[in-house]
């Protein structure tokens, strides 16, 4: 073990702790809906934005209005709380890189996608869906075991075939769904 004088301060390294308190960093970052539009719109454009676009674009969805009929004053809130606060922080993230009047996104930004989950309001989040379905998958299982489940109609590998069915096509739901709703895909912000 190694000792140290008492004019140094020790750390203790944990296993991951870098890695915890960069994904703390980043659900920090994303916990923002102005800085989320922010990534979205510049996602969006996949080329180097002016403030005055993003300013204009976050301005219109925050106030679920057109970007022609957002009024100089609402623009200038958003510009000023966009380059005094927003886009210093994410640029102090490595998420873009911010020259006063333009905004890029670094590779980093590429990598928010894994940290959302965006589940529209009039659903159910994918997690307890997939619960759910196993839940049911597993009575029509225990069903055939206990030859509860009628086999005559159906037989026990067409039961099989259609909860492996009912999994596939969520599945492919849950992907579609998942790329559709990614920050940059769509025109509004999930």
């Amino acid at each position: 073990m190694a000792t140290t004088s008492e004019s140094e301060p020790t750390t203790v390294e944990t296993p991951g702790s870098d890695d915890q308190s960069r994904e703390g960093e980043i659900f920090d970052l994303l916990s923002n809906q102005r800085r989320r539009y922010a990534i979205h719109y510049c996602k969006r454009e996949d080329d180097p934005v002016t403030l005055g676009e993003l300013a204009e674009h976050v301005a219109a969805w925050e106030l679920d209005k057109e970007v022609a009929a957002i009024t100089s004053a609402e623009r200038k809130r958003v510009y000023t709380s966009l380059q005094q606060t927003h886009l210093p922080t994410l640029e102090r993230a490595d998420m873009i890189e911010f020259d006063d009047r333009t905004i890029e996104l670094t590779d980093e930004a590429a990598e928010l996608d894994v940290y959302l989950d965006v589940v529209p309001a009039d659903s159910i989040p994918w997690g307890t869906y997939y619960l759910g379905l196993a839940a049911v998958g597993s009575v029509v299982m225990a069903g055939l075991w206990l030859e509860i489940v009628p086999t005559e109609a159906v037989p026990e590998l067409g039961w099989a075939t259609l909860v492996f069915a009912l999994f596939a096509v969520s599945a492919v739901v849950h992907v579609v769904q998942n790329r559709r709703m990614r920050l940059g895909e769509m025109e509004r912000p999930p």
